[in-house]
Parts: structure tokens; sequence; C-alpha cells
């Protein structure tokens, strides 16, 4: 089994993370900071938005079970991709909307997945979804590791991840992993 990694920035990192966890051929999600010119950054210089990182998402999967086309129509389905900048209450170049392949096949199939989608006028608005290059990811501390599992009760969680995650299952619910059974 040949594994791949995908970056990607939509927003706030808990909610990326939570959504992708659920998916089958998703082996591990990992926070992280990407994008920017600051070497090692932490989250508290990320949040100012003067390190020009994105919160981003290391999405560990293997391509025989779940393709990177098929990611990236999960990710363009729950994160708003027309809001630059933004999602809801979080603004910033920290929480922009942005791919960033490893590869050239990765960027063609980034721009193929993205004219699909404006071709469905999915979100009624244009995409503002960047494809940047990926220079070095670093990951996340470790407090924000499976955030929304260990505070399914918090406000944050509740009122904007929950509503994602549960768009996810029922959108893509063919895509969920299966539980084994009791």
């Amino acid at each position: 089994m040949t594994m791949a990694t995908a970056i990607l920035g939509g927003g706030c990192f808990w909610c990326t993370e939570a959504v992708f966890e659920e998916l089958e051929g998703v082996s591990a999600v990992k926070s992280g900071y990407a994008g920017g010119q600051v070497p090692n950054p932490t989250y508290e210089a990320v949040c100012t938005g003067r390190t020009g990182h994105a919160e981003v998402i290391a999405v560990t999967y293997d391509p025989a079970v779940i393709s990177y086309a098929d990611l990236l129509r999960v990710f363009f389905a729950t994160h708003d991709p027309t809001t630059l900048n933004r999602q809801g209450n979080d603004v910033g170049t920290q929480y922009r909307s942005t791919i960033m392949p490893a590869n050239e096949e990765e960027a063609k199939t980034a721009r193929a997945v993205m004219a699909e989608i404006e071709a469905r006028g999915a979100w009624g608005a244009p995409l503002v979804t960047k494809i940047e290059p990926l220079d070095v990811f670093y990951p996340a501390e470790d407090y924000h590791d499976d955030y929304f599992a260990r505070n399914p009760n918090a406000g944050y969680c509740r009122v904007i991840i929950a509503p994602k995650v549960a768009k996810m299952r029922k959108e893509f619910i063919d895509r969920l992993k299966k539980t084994p059974a009791a």
C-alpha cells in the first residue's frame, strides 16, 4: 500500500481535521502551518496573520481507496471557498482557502476539480481558493490534535465544527470509514 499526503487549508484546521478523519482511506490528519515566511511558526504567531502561513492539514491517505480528486470534492463541500481570507468569524490570511499540491499532477487535478465545482455553480459565487506551492509543512502543537474529538461540547465545536462534520457525513456517506459490527 502506497500512501500519499494532501495539504489543504479550509479555514480553521480544527474543522478540516474533524471532517477528513472520518473518510475511508484516510489514515491520519495532522494540523499545521504552511505557506509563510517565518521558520517554525507557533499557533500564537500564525494567529496574528503576520507570518504569512495558513492553517492547513496534512491528510495521509491511500489513493487506491480515495482519490486526490475525491478528497478535494470533500474539501470544497465542507468550507466556503468563495470568501477571501475568511471562514465565518475567522478572518485573516491564515484562514485562506488553499490547496498546496505536491506536484504538477496534483495541481492539474486541483484545477480540474475547481472547474467542475465552478461549472456546477455549487457555491453561487466564484471560488477564491489559491493553488500554492508547498514549501514546508510545520506540524501544529500537539494540543490541536483531535481537537473536535476531545472537545465536542465546546461552544466552537458545537456551533462551527459539528455542522461541517454532519454535512460531510450526509453528502459523502459512501466515503465514511466503516465501523466494525458489534
